[in-house]
C-alpha cells in the first residue's frame, strides 16, 4: 500500500506550504479537510487563509517561527469555517518547517480531531478560544509587571508568581553565565542550599541548562525517563525533587544568550505548541527584564561608586563644632550629577565649608563637578580669602567652557563658608547659591541674607563680596543645594517654610547623634525613608540632586528638650549689615525681623517694629557716610517676652526732634519712635552711634503699657539730620525700599 494510500485511509491529508512564493499545495485528503473537492489542488496564501478561522490563523506564524527557532515540529489547532464563517471541523496541523530563501518550507500532515464526547476527560481541555483568551490575558499581565521590575530580585519575584493559564510550575530556577561555569541567579521552590551542586558546573557539563546556553535551543522534557534517557549523568540532581516534567528555555536579549530558565512541574506536561509558545514568550520578556535591571543595577553600582570618590568624608572632630552631610543623587541613569560639598582645612588653623551645585543631571556635570571641587581646593589651601577663591573658581570654569568644542557653556553656584572654629566667625562668599540658614538656640530658624555674586563660569571678572556673621553657641547652620528646598513643586518660599517646620520641630540629641538625626529628616521629609542609611542614595524617583550640609556649635542651650519643653529659654539674636552700596538689603532686614518675631503674640507690634527698622536703617543711609548694623535680641519667656532692636552707624551725631509741616517726606522718626516702643533710646558709643528700641509682648500693640524709658544717652532734642528719615506711613508695605 502506497504511503498517500495509507494516510487517506487514517483520514490524514498532505500538504506544503512555501512562504517565500506563497503557494500551498494539498493533497486530496488535505483538499477534503479544508472543505474543497478532494482532490490535488494549489492555492494561493489568501485562499488557504480564507478555509481556517482568523484567530487560529494568526497563530499560525508564531508557531511555525518557534518551531524554525527550536528546530523542532510545529503543532497547531485550526478550526476549518466554511465561506459563511461557520465552523466545519478541527484540523491538527504537524509540520517540520525547514528555512528557505526568503521564507521557510513547510510539509506536514492534516488530521481530524474528533469532538470530545461529555464526560472525557478530554472534553475539559481548552484547545480554542477560551484557553487562547487566557494566555493572552496571561502574557499582558506577566509582560507588564516584568517591565515594572527596577532589580534582579523584583524580577525574580515576579517570575515566582507567574501563574500560567492551565499548567503552573512549582519550581523555576534562573541561571546566568560566569565565565565558563554557570551561576544560579535566583530560584523559587526550593529550600536554601539547594542550588549548591549547580554552582560548579561549567559550560560544558551535561546538564539540560548548560546545554541550552551552550546551543541557544530550548529543551522539553515532558517525564523522567526522557530525562534520565538524556541527561543519565545530571538526573541523581533532578530526582531528589519529585517533579515530572521539565522545561529549560534560552534567555536571549539583543541576540545574546544571556542564561537559562528552568521551569519545573509536578505534574505531567506534554508541552503542546501553545504551551511551548508560552513558555518562550516567557522566557523572551524574562530576558529583557534581566537584562534591564542588571543594566540599571550596574549603573547604581558605578553611581555610588563615583559618589563615593566624589563625595569627601566629614570632620567630626573640628573642637567645639560638630558637622554632618548627606548627598542624594538624582533619579534615573547613572544617578550622578552637579551637587557636591566639601571640608577643606586652611593653611589659617580654619576649616572652609563649600556647597554648590553644577547645571545639569549627566555625567558631563559630575566631570565638571570634579574638576571644580579640586580647584577649589586648591585655591582655598594656597590661603587666599572667600571672595578670592570663588573669583579665581569663576574663571577657572570660565576657561573649561570656552574650551569646550560643541558643547553648551555650564555654570555653577556655590557657597564658601571659612569657619573660625575658636569664635564662631564665618566669613561667607556666595556665588548665586541660596542662603544659608541659622537654627538658633530656642529652634528657631531664620535665612541669613548674605551678599553675593553671579554663579561661576557666566563672568570671569565678577566680584564676589564677603559677609561675616557669627555662630554662636548652641546653633546650627544648614546650607543645602536647590534640590532640597524645590524638589515637589516648591518655590525658594514654600520650600524654605517646608524645611523651617522640620528643623524648628527637631529634638535635639546629644552632639553628633543630634546632628545625624537632623540630616536624615531633612532628606526623609524631601523622599521619604532610605533603605541605604546614610551611605547609598534612595531608591526612589528624584527631581534633582541634594547635597546638604550642617555645621553645630557647642554651647549655649541646645534646642527642645523631653516633650518639646525647653529647660530654659535662650536669647534669640539676629545680626545684618546694610551697606551703603546695598539699599536693596533693608528689605532684607524687614523680612529679618519679621522673621525672628515669628511667633510673637501682637501682629500689631510685629508691624511696629518692621517700621521702626526701615525708618532706623534708611536714616543710617541717608545721612551717614557709613554701613548700618542691625541687632535683634529677644529674651524671656513665651507671652512675656522682650525684643530689642539695635542699630549701629559710625556717625556721632545724635538726632534731634523736629517739626516737619503736613506735606513733609521726613522728619517723624522720632514721633514713630515715642508712639510705637516700649522704650528707645541713642547710645553713644567711641566709633559712633547705635539707636535701639524694645517692644513688650505683654503690653499690647503700641507700646503704651510698657516701660517708657528714654534713651540712655539723655532725652533726644529736636530731630536734626542726623535723625531718624523716612514716610511715616503703617506697617511694611507702605514704607518704600530706597532705589
Amino acid at each position: 500500500m502506497r504511503t498517500k494510500d495509507l494516510l487517506a485511509a487514517i483520514a490524514t491529508g498532505l500538504w506544503r506550504w512555501d512562504d517565500a512564493t506563497g503557494r500551498v499545495s494539498l493533497d486530496a485528503e488535505a483538499a477534503r479537510l479544508l472543505g474543497l473537492p478532494a482532490e490535488p489542488v494549489e492555492l494561493g496564501e489568501a485562499a488557504i487563509r480564507s478555509r481556517f478561522h482568523p484567530v487560529d490563523f494568526a497563530e499560525i506564524n508564531g508557531v511555525v517561527q518557534l518551531a524554525v527557532s527550536e528546530r523542532t515540529l510545529a503543532e497547531a489547532r485550526l478550526r476549518v469555517v466554511d465561506t459563511r464563517g461557520r465552523v466545519l471541523r478541527t484540523v491538527r496541523s504537524r509540520s517540520r518547517p525547514m528555512k528557505a530563501d526568503g521564507g521557510f518550507v513547510l510539509v506536514g500532515t492534516l488530521q481530524e480531531v474528533p469532538e470530545p464526547q461529555p464526560g472525557t476527560g478530554s472534553a475539559h481541555t481548552p484547545v480554542t478560544g477560551d484557553w487562547r483568551r487566557s494566555r493572552e490575558a496571561f502574557l499582558l499581565d506577566a509582560g507588564r509587571a516584568l517591565a515594572e521590575a527596577r532589580s534582579t530580585a523584583e524580577v525574580l519575584r515576579v517570575a515566582a508568581g507567574l501563574s500560567m493559564p492551565g499548567f503552573t510550575p512549582d519550581g523555576l530556577a534562573v541561571f546566568g553565565i560566569e565565565g565558563d561555569r554557570i551561576s544560579v541567579i535566583g530560584h523559587h521552590g526550593h529550600k536554601h542550599g539547594d542550588e549548591r551542586p549547580f554552582t560548579e558546573m561549567t559550560l560544558s557539563t551535561d546538564y539540560p541548562a548548560a546545554e541550552v546556553i551552550r546551543t541557544g535551543r530550548a529543551i522539553y522534557l515532558p517525564n523522567p525517563d526522557a530525562y534520565l534517557e538524556r541527561y543519565p549523568t545530571a538526573w541523581p540532581l533532578a530526582a531528589r525533587f519529585d517533579r515530572v516534567s521539565w522545561a529549560f528555555l534560552p534567555l536571549i536579549n539583543a541576540g545574546r544568550t544571556i542564561g537559562a530558565w528552568m521551569a519545573g512541574f509536578n505534574h505531567p506536561v506534554t508541552f503542546t505548541p501553545d504551551e511551548r509558545s508560552v513558555l518562550t514568550t516567557v522566557a523572551r520578556m524574562l530576558a529583557q527584564a534581566l537584562a534591564r535591571a542588571s543594566a540599571q543595577e550596574s549603573q547604581h553600582e558605578l553611581s555610588v561608586g563615583l559618589q563615593r570618590s566624589m563625595m569627601p568624608t566629614v570632620q567630626p572632630d573640628i573642637p567645639g563644632m560638630t558637622v554632618a552631610a548627606r548627598y542624594v543623587p538624582t533619579g534615573g541613569g547613572l544617578e550622578v550629577g552637579g551637587d557636591w560639598y566639601d571640608m577643606i582645612p586652611l593653611p589659617s588653623g580654619r576649616i572652609a565649608l563649600v556647597i554648590g551645585d553644577v547645571q545639569g543631571h549627566d555625567v558631563r556635570a559630575a566631570g565638571l563637578m570634579g574638576q571644580l571641587r579640586i580647584a577649589l581646593r586648591a585655591y582655598a589651601s594656597e590661603g587666599h580669602h572667600p571672595d578670592a577663591v570663588l573669583s579665581r573658581a569663576s574663571r577657572f570654569l570660565s576657561g573649561i567652557n570656552e574650551t569646550v568644542q560643541g558643547a553648551d557653556p555650564r555654570f555653577a553656584t556655590c557657597l564658601y563658608i571659612e569657619v573660625d572654629p575658636a569664635t564662631g566667625l564665618l566669613d561667607i562668599a556666595r556665588a548665586g547659591h541660596p542662603d544659608p540658614a541659622i537654627r538658633m538656640n530656642d529652634g528657631t530658624m531664620l535665612v541669613r541674607p548674605t551678599s553675593g555674586g553671579l554663579p561661576l563660569g557666566i563672568d570671569p571678572d565678577t566680584d564676589y563680596p564677603t559677609t561675616r556673621l557669627v555662630l554662636e553657641p548652641g546653633e546650627t547652620m544648614m546650607v543645602c543645594t536647590d534640590g532640597l528646598i524645590e524638589t515637589g513643586g516648591h518655590d525658594l518660599e514654600t520650600g524654605w517654610a517646608r524645611l523651617r517646620e522640620i528643623i524648628e520641630r527637631h529634638d535635639d540629641g546629644e552632639g553628633a547623634e543630634g546632628l545625624e538625626r537632623l540630616a536624615d529628616e531633612l532628606v526623609q521629609a524631601v523622599h521619604g525613608p532610605s533603605s541605604h542609611h546614610r551611605t547609598g542614595p534612595l531608591i526612589d524617583r528624584r527631581e534633582d540632586d541634594i547635597a546638604v550640609l550642617l555645621l553645630s556649635r557647642e554651647g549655649g542651650s541646645c534646642g527642645v528638650g523631653t516633650g518639646g519643653r525647653m529647660p530654659r529659654q535662650p536669647v534669640r539674636r539676629t545680626v545684618l549689615t546694610v551697606a551703603q552700596a546695598e539699599p536693596e538689603r533693608i528689605g532684607e532686614a524687614r523680612r529679618q525681623v519679621r522673621d525672628v518675631l515669628h511667633d510673637w503674640a501682637d501682629p500689631d507690634q510685629v508691624d511696629s517694629a518692621v517700621l521702626m527698622v526701615s525708618e532706623m536703617v534708611t536714616n543710617v543711609l541717608l545721612h551717614t557716610d557709613g554701613d548700618a548694623l542691625l541687632i535683634a535680641e529677644i529674651s524671656g519667656e513665651r507671652g512675656g517676652r522682650r525684643i530689642r532692636v539695635d542699630v549701629a552707624d559710625g556717625s556721632d551725631e545724635l538726632p534731634h526732634r523736629r517739626s516737619p509741616g503736613e506735606l513733609a517726606s521726613s522728619g517723624r522718626g522720632l514721633m514713630l519712635m515715642e508712639l510705637l516702643a516700649g522704650a528707645w533710646g541713642v547710645d553713644p558709643r567711641g566709633d559712633g552711634k547705635s539707636t535701639w528700641f524694645e517692644l513688650y509682648e505683654d503690653a499690647g500693640a503700641g507700646g503704651a503699657d510698657g516701660p517708657s524709658v528714654p534713651g540712655s544717652a539723655g532725652v533726644p532734642g529736636p530731630e536734626a539730620s542726623g535723625g531718624p528719615a523716612g514716610p511715616s506711613g503703617g506697617p511694611e508695605e507702605s514704607v518704600p525700599e530706597l532705589a
